[in-house]
């Protein structure tokens, strides 16, 4: 299935779906930034409270809409930091189901698209059990200090059912601001 709005891009993984992810917060940092979409400008929001930092890439995929009504986060999986800002051509591996203070916030986990340096990377079990412990742990404790906010039931699912969030997130943001038009449902 093909629409206008959609962009046909392939690298080392032709049947992929691929998505642009904006970065808001680069790995290593305790800053938590956010795009505020009337101004297109990085706002910090807050510095995190525990002692973690955030262990890669952090952003949102453009033109979705996840359950929490913000576009739909990400981590993207990069050797070195990026910069708040930074947009990255993706697909998806596997996707983090968490509740938070505000109900569903799922993260899907991703790489470049165009890295062929991550073709081995195709779905969760391409992952190590040490990336998925580590980001689980962060997800889990980086709001235990901050008054009013928790995390619960966190768990993790394959390439299929983040790529049906992310369709479903696509359908949700159609006729909001979040629409774009760089999403290739592969």
């Amino acid at each position: 299935m093909t629409d206008d709005f959609m962009n046909i891009f392939t690298s080392g993984m032709p049947d992929a779906m691929t998505f642009d992810v904006t970065i808001e917060i680069p790995r290593g940092t305790k800053n938590k930034y956010e795009m505020d979409h009337e101004t297109g400008r990085i706002r910090l929001d807050r510095t995190l409270f525990t002692s973690t930092q955030y262990p890669y890439d952090y952003g949102f995929i453009e033109g979705t809409l996840g359950e929490d009504g913000d576009p739909l986060d990400a981590l993207v999986l990069l050797p070195e930091p990026t910069f708040p800002g930074c947009l990255i051509e993706c697909r998806a591996l596997a996707m983090f189901q968490m509740q938070d203070e505000n109900g569903g916030d799922d993260k899907v986990l991703c790489v470049p698209a165009a890295d062929r340096r991550r073709d081995g990377l195709i779905d969760i079990d391409d992952v190590s059990n040490l990336t998925l412990m580590e980001i689980e742990h962060f997800f889990t404790v980086y709001k235990d200090l901050e008054p009013g906010k928790s995390v619960e039931g966190a768990t993790w699912t394959d390439r299929a059912e983040a790529e049906a969030e992310i369709k479903a997130s696509t359908e949700r943001a159609k006729g909001t601001p979040y629409e774009h038009h760089n999403v290739n449902l592969a």
